[in-house]
């Protein structure tokens, strides 16, 4: 019987789901799983993409660990596909390869003042406040006001970690670095700024629905953005998510003070919608000083034109949240333009010729492009297995497909590789660190301390 030994480049969702479909999928061939990631934790963006304060995302975890905890997909973390493994490594042990490396990076919006000391992108937030190994430790938050540009989920969730209280996020697994660096945060007021109108945002009720529930936090909404046109009348009416978002954002309506903000609470949180970004403004020292939007309005058919009429909102700090871009992975094809693998419902094909490449796969994000949930990351994953599975006749032909062969590989280069056992030592060690203060866990965010805890001592070391 053959035997498909094959590799899969990213231990997040994606990752994880195509190794779990494969091994379940019917087949005519064994098969031997080995997944690398480059973080010495496996899940990436559940791990460190999603804020900390969101519960049901431990239920999404809990599914991961029970697929690798089978003892059927064996996790090399602390691995960097490119330096500590290359795609000839994998050629030679491997019979094919998938990419799951997701999307890390921001997507650029292009406006004049974008690149003002204060203007960031939401990605290096979310990796600071997730405890990433591989950002700066501190995160400076000395403005009163902030601006958030995007309406999906990350801009959601930016938004809320700016305007929520540090202390009640004691009871997550925040780490204690972003706990102490959110309690000096000087930040009032949080604007949230979208292009279209309210029946056109890209968030879910439930992320909509936390933000009317943080303690202390005023929701402020206006007026003017709720003049709906018929277009987004029969939204409301015929989507029964957007109908359920619609009836949040009508109740924060009738709050008292929303539209001159007078409500009791320390904190404001603003929504506003129909306004396309023009311009970061900048004070003398170069430091982001406002926030300039022209004013949209529905063009009949669920669009947005624009009006002529600029509003400026002074700010201190922006976030960019418009979306995640992937990476390039050394020797595989990438398209610059979208940020993804070219392919052809997983199989990866030359970015010349459009031709297959052979033994190469993508799922995820890195195949699809930053759009969509976990419901989307396991049809992609089956569409990439099913093309895997009947494309036996073009895998690869190792020279050493020995599952010894690639640990002897990562030894003899010296890589302080982690394992399943370690990222349970990991785990338990994270708990037992937050079980003194009655939280859920105490994310270590160093990589060293990260390795050290989670490797066997008779390893090398890096």
């Amino acid at each position: 019987m053959t035997k498909l030994r094959l590799a899969i480049v990213g231990a997040g969702p994606a990752g994880i789901y195509a190794a779990d479909i494969l091994l379940k999928a019917e087949r005519k061939f064994d098969v031997s799983i080995d997944l690398f990631e480059g973080l010495p934790a496996p899940y990436g963006l559940v791990r460190y993409g999603v804020a900390p304060d969101h519960p049901r995302i431990k239920g999404i975890i809990n599914a991961l660990r029970d697929v690798l905890d089978r003892g059927d997909i064996r996790l090399f973390g602390n691995v960097h596909f490119g330096t500590d493994i290359t795609l000839d490594d994998l050629k030679k042990h491997y019979n094919a390869v998938i990419f799951a490396t997701g999307a890390v990076r921001d997507t650029s919006l292009d406006i004049p003042g974008i690149d003002a000391e204060g203007s960031f992108g939401a990605a290096d937030f979310v990796s600071w406040f997730d405890g990433h190994p591989d950002v700066p430790r501190d995160w400076t938050l000395d403005g009163e006001s902030v601006a958030v540009i995007g309406n999906g989920n990350v801009a959601l969730d930016v938004a809320r970690m700016l305007a929520k209280h540090a202390e009640d996020l004691l009871v997550t697994e925040v780490p204690d670095n972003v706990f102490q660096g959110l309690q000096k945060s000087a930040v009032t007021d949080v604007h949230v700024f979208g292009r279209r109108g309210p029946t056109s945002v890209k968030f879910t009720p439930l992320e909509l629905r936390e933000l009317g529930e943080l303690r202390d936090v005023d929701m402020v909404v206006y007026d003017e953005d709720f003049e709906y046109d018929e277009a987004a009348k029969t939204a409301v009416a015929s989507n029964k998510q957007v109908m359920v978002i619609d009836r949040v954002l009508q109740s924060w309506r009738k709050r008292p003070g929303v539209n001159n903000a007078g409500g009791e609470a320390s904190r404001r949180l603003h929504l506003h919608f129909y306004a396309k970004p023009i311009e970061v403004k900048k004070d003398e020292n170069g430091r982001v000083s406002g926030f300039v939007y022209e004013r949209t309005r529905p063009d009949g058919e669920g669009g947005v034109v624009g009006t002529g009429e600029l509003r400026e909102v002074p700010i201190q700090q922006l976030y960019r949240a418009i979306g995640y871009f992937g990476s390039p992975l050394a020797g595989v094809p990438f398209d610059k333009k979208h940020g993804v693998i070219p392919n052809h419902e997983g199989q990866v094909l030359r970015k010349e010729s459009n031709e297959r490449v052979p033994g190469m796969y993508a799922t995820g994000w890195i195949k699809r492009g930053p759009v969509g949930l976990i419901g989307h990351t396991k049809s992609d994953a089956m569409e990439t297995v099913r093309h895997l599975i009947n494309d036996q006749g073009s895998w690869w032909h190792p020279e050493d497909p020995t599952e010894e062969a690639v640990t002897a590989l990562l030894e003899s280069r010296g890589v302080a590789w982690t394992d399943l056992d370690g990222w349970h030592r990991l785990d338990a060690h994270e708990v037992s660190l937050g079980e003194p203060h009655e939280r859920a866990r105490v994310k270590v965010v160093p990589r060293d301390e990260m390795v050290t805890v989670s490797r066997d001592v008779t390893r090398p070391t890096k």
